[in-house]
């Protein structure tokens, strides 16, 4: 076994005891030089011997014609010196080809990340660019407001480019948590496209927060500053009204209908009301520090309450739509039940013989897990949809019940059976879906601090299924999102108490990079959605 003390070397303790022998031969020649040099120079003969003149002729005559071995010692010391000199520079230049970062060099075998480096890289990427998107979404509503579509078109355009890469990004994320591709080369190739395409959605959001900046013109002079307080500050008036006739809609949903009904917009109120204090501190911060020109910290006061404005807005505007959709379900609750009987007889007269496979959409395959039902199946599925139709018939006049989920169950009991999308039960299914996916949308969005990738890319998957016409699929997805997001906030630990700063925290509001929760994030990629740090 390898002893600790070589374990723990460094990988770069070879290269310096190579440079240290190279020192140490280098000195050792060119000490034994000097020692030598003195031998051989050695002459026993008087310093200055007297000798007749004849005689100095003659001495004279024999040096020039012969060259002393004293003569030879210079240049031999000098020529050992040089080639330990060059030896010491060639291994000084191969220790810094193996050590050096710069990006001028190009290793001939480049380090491999590990997959699980690679994989919360691209779990980073993902979640950092949805912030991005997110974020920028919130702020150009409000130029948009003030200026128009007209004049925000390119920033509208940045923003649905960037909305485009980073639906491609959750795409390969999704197929790559599923397990394609399968070699191990390819999966590497897969996450460098996930961190790739996220990269480029930040880019595209990066080129045009200085154009927005300008536009705003929020720290030039105090005009731009007062016409986007005005905005913020008027949509703030109006969600104030709306926070509290959001309030009595839900005392009315929870009156009505099932508790099951209201569950997941449970505490929306209460935080749209947090928002909206925390917005109205924040806006008129930013006025007092307008008002005696303080420009940069009004800009940073203006954005927070930007931020909090239009969360509140997603969370009273979820109390609203969920209202209205249960409405809508309710209505269509009674025609379901007709459909689904209808298609239930229907499904009976034209039940497959003993043994012979049934054809079912790829839809309904995906979500049993089968393809061949087995024998007795279609018995089977045929009395479980007899069995649900006759729970909701009871709950329809049994007192209160949940509208939503009894078309859940109408649609999932039938297309299992029937593979039906048209018509009545269509219309049912994708009521059903938009409901599911707009609840994950709006949770994922106020909740977004503490939101991790995999529930963020169950919802982009959601999206892309309805999108489809997949309305059976979006709403097991759309659940299976919420159902992450709801877990990584309890995980965050500040759903409990998710007021003032720790709840803009949470919702993404500030950055939470300080104890006092840090700057608002702007319109941006990574490189600029933090500009605004005072």
């Amino acid at each position: 076994m390898t002893s600790s003390l070589f374990r723990g070397r460094p990988r770069r303790a070879t290269a310096h005891i190579r440079a240290r022998v190279a020192h140490a031969v280098l000195g050792a020649l060119v000490g034994a030089g000097w020692l030598v040099l003195p031998v051989m120079t050695v002459d026993t003969r008087d310093p200055v011997p007297v000798a007749p003149a004849g005689a100095v002729a003659s001495a004279a005559a024999s040096s020039q014609a012969g060259t002393s071995a004293a003569d030879l010692v210079l240049p031999l010391v000098a020529g050992v010196a040089a080639v330990a000199l060059a030896g010491f520079g060639w291994l000084r230049r191969t220790r810094r080809a193996r050590t050096r970062t710069t990006p001028g060099t190009v290793s001939a075998h480049p380090p491999v990340p590990a997959p699980a480096a690679s994989e919360r890289q691209a779990r980073a990427a993902l979640r950092l660019a949805d912030d991005c998107v997110r974020t920028s979404r919130e702020e150009l509503s409000f130029v948009r407001e003030r200026f128009g579509e007209q004049r925000t078109e390119p920033f509208t355009h940045a923003l649905r480019a960037a909305g485009t890469e980073l639906s491609a990004a959750f795409a390969v994320w999704r197929r790559y948590e599923e397990g394609v591709p399968q070699e191990a080369g390819a999966r590497r190739q897969a996450l460098a496209g996930v961190i790739g395409r996220c990269a480029e959605a930040g880019r595209r959001l990066d080129a045009q927060a200085e154009a927005l900046d300008r536009l705003r013109d929020l720290t030039a002079d105090g005009e731009g500053m007062r016409a986007a307080l005005e905005v913020a500050e008027e949509r703030f008036r109006e969600l104030a009204a709306r926070a509290m006739a959001a309030q009595r809609t839900l005392a009315a949903l929870r009156e009505r209908y099932a508790r099951s009904v209201a569950g997941s917009v449970t505490g929306y109120v209460e935080q749209a009301k947090d928002r909206l204090v925390f917005a109205g501190a924040r806006l008129n911060e930013a006025r007092q520090a307008a008002d005696v020109g303080e420009t940069r910290r009004a800009a940073w006061q203006l954005r927070a309450g930007e931020g909090a404005v239009a969360q509140a807005g997603v969370l009273v505007g979820g109390v609203e739509r969920l209202a209205a959709q249960v409405r809508e379900a309710a209505g269509l609750v009674p025609a379901a039940l007709t459909g689904a009987e209808a298609e239930l007889a229907a499904a009976r007269r034209t039940a497959p013989a003993p043994g012979e496979p049934e054809a079912r959409p790829a839809e309904v395959r995906r979500e049993s897990g089968r393809g061949s039902p087995a024998p007795g199946e279609p018995a089977a599925r045929s009395a479980h949809v007899d069995g649900v139709l006759a729970v909701v018939r009871e709950e329809l006049t049994g007192g209160p019940y949940d509208p939503l989920d009894a078309l859940r169950r109408i649609t999932r009991a039938v297309e299992r059976l029937t593979g039906v999308r048209s018509g009545v039960l269509g219309a049912a299914a994708l009521l059903v879906a938009r409901s599911s996916v707009a609840g994950a949308e709006e949770f994922v969005g106020v909740h977004r601090g503490a939101v991790g990738a995999e529930a963020r890319a169950r919802l982009a998957e959601a999206a892309r299924e309805l999108g489809a016409g997949s309305a059976g699929w979006a709403d097991v997805v759309a659940g299976e999102a919420r159902r992450l997001a709801d877990r990584d906030v309890r995980a965050h630990g500040t759903e409990g108490d998710a007021t003032g700063p720790a709840g803009a925290v949470l919702g993404g509001i500030l950055l939470g990079e300080d104890p006092d929760g840090g700057p608002p994030p702007a319109f941006g990629g990574p490189q600029t959605r933090s500009r605004l740090h005072r």
